[in-house]
């Protein structure tokens, strides 16, 4: 495992991490079993969220007595300062620490999430508080809109941005790369499997490791995933014809409905929660039917709002078939509902 810098941060972090959503399918005994062998691996940098269910908890489980060993990073989707310090303070007594070493505002995409994170009373203004008190370390932001993204690294107010890169979305490699490498910022790469889509481990980190500047951050729920990524990683890393061949099959295959989370196509002004339901299949995929039903009920439960009135379609810069494609999403949710009634 080589170790690297995280930007201009001065944290050093192992060249892929552990992001932890797939941990909240586990239990806790499992949970603790596959981040301790991580640990014991060599992997240093592990990510969660509030919004990751039990995931903080597992993880003070799992490192009591090594927390010096580790770099730990979560994230709040609150815009306000008064929930972001209210989640803070539970990240913190979850995961049995004094202080992460990295603290993310969660998805800022939109222009209404960056006026009310960065406004008077807002989730940066009391985060940059708790990082004068030492609750944080370092401050990041994540989001899935590429333009957000730039604005975000070009403010000066971040040190980390986490953002989708994999061998579909492609699109950090320009001027977001650029501006992260101008600023001295950390990359950090989530969704390397695309969200679920990528079912070939080697030819998803033989894209990734070309860039060794962006560090990504797969999910594991099976000590075994872990040894297949280290043994990936233990190679020199050759990309042939035939692995470009296998990477455009999947571009290809997946470049017309594969919903890339930009979030352009909202909001509906009829009140579908487009996004979750579009990738409804990925959750199921991700974290199994009965907690994907629960996790993304919400929105699920919104689609039949639909009129079909094509302002996401119009929106949406990959041309997806929106409507056609929630409903038929929708349709998958009422049948795991149906079999998980019995």
């Amino acid at each position: 495992m080589r170790y690297v810098k995280l930007g201009n941060t001065g944290l050093t972090v192992s060249e892929f991490g552990f992001g932890c959503i797939p941990i909240i399918r586990l239990v806790k005994d499992d949970s603790v079993k596959v981040l301790r062998y991580a640990f014991e691996r060599g992997i240093t940098f592990f990510d969660t969220a509030n919004a990751y269910r039990d995931s903080e908890e597992k993880i003070g489980k799992a490192f009591d007595g090594v927390r010096d060993r580790i770099v730990l990073a979560s994230k709040t989707l609150k815009r306000d300062g008064d929930g972001a310090m209210e989640q803070l303070d539970n990240s913190l007594r979850m995961m049995k620490t004094d202080y992460l070493d990295l603290y993310q505002l969660h998805q800022v995409a939109q222009e209404e999430d960056w006026q009310k994170v960065t406004g008077p009373g807002g989730a940066l203004e009391a985060v940059m508080k708790a990082k004068a008190a030492g609750k944080v370390r370092h401050v990041g932001v994540t989001s899935h809109s590429l333009p957000m993204a730039i604005r975000m690294v070009k403010s000066s107010l971040f040190e980390t941005v986490q953002f989708p890169f994999n061998l579909i979305e492609e699109e950090a490699k320009g001027e977001l790369f650029s501006a992260a490498r101008e600023m001295g910022l950390g990359f950090i790469s989530m969704k390397p499997f695309g969200g679920g889509v990528i079912d070939n481990a080697e030819i998803a980190f033989k894209y990734l490791r070309q860039y060794p500047e962006a560090i990504p951050i797969p999910g594991f729920e099976s000590c075994e995933q872990v040894d297949q990524i280290l043994a990936i990683y233990s190679q020199a890393n050759v990309v042939g014809e035939q692995d470009l061949e296998v990477m455009e099959n999947y571009r290809n295959e997946l470049g017309k409905i594969f919903c890339r989370r930009c979030e352009y196509c909202q909001p509906c002004s009829q009140g579908v929660i487009i996004t979750p339901a579009m990738g409804y299949p990925i959750f199921v995929k991700r974290m199994s039917a009965p907690v994907a039903t629960e996790f993304c009920r919400k929105a699920m439960e919104s689609v039949p709002n639909c009129t079909e009135c094509g302002d996401c379609m119009e929106r949406c810069p990959y041309e997806l078939k929106i409507p056609e494609i929630i409903k038929a999403n929708y349709a998958l949710y009422e049948a795991h509902l149906k079999e998980l009634k019995g």
